[in-house]
């Protein structure tokens, strides 16, 4: 759980940064939650990872044994964005919204 967590801080917090280079000299606000989305979506549905995810060796692989997690990382963004299903865990670890789309975390090293 705590590479999960570092992985999802990183995530935070480059959003949070990509997000002050547009709107500086103010702070991003709500923006930094919408990079963070958009980011998450394109690189887990494409890639298997967001950057945080790179950073630490792990990556998000959908059940069943298909190549991308695709439309699959909307809901699954959707899910971690409201923090609750992911600290709900089964015994191997899955997170509540890696159950409902499918997917399971591994480590890629």
């Amino acid at each position: 759980m705590g590479v999960r967590v570092g992985a999802f801080a990183l995530d935070l917090a480059v959003s949070f940064l990509v997000a002050l280079a547009f709107t500086r000299p103010a702070l991003p606000q709500n923006w930094s939650l919408l990079v963070w989305a958009v980011l998450t979506v394109v690189s887990v549905g494409l890639f298997g990872s967001s950057p945080g995810q790179v950073a630490l060796g792990i990556r998000v692989a959908p059940v069943g044994g298909a190549a991308l997690v695709g439309l699959w990382a909307v809901p699954r963004t959707a899910l971690v964005f409201v923090v609750v299903p992911p600290l709900l865990t089964d015994q191997d670890g899955r997170g509540l919204h890696d159950r409902l789309c499918r997917t399971v975390v591994v480590r890629s090293r």
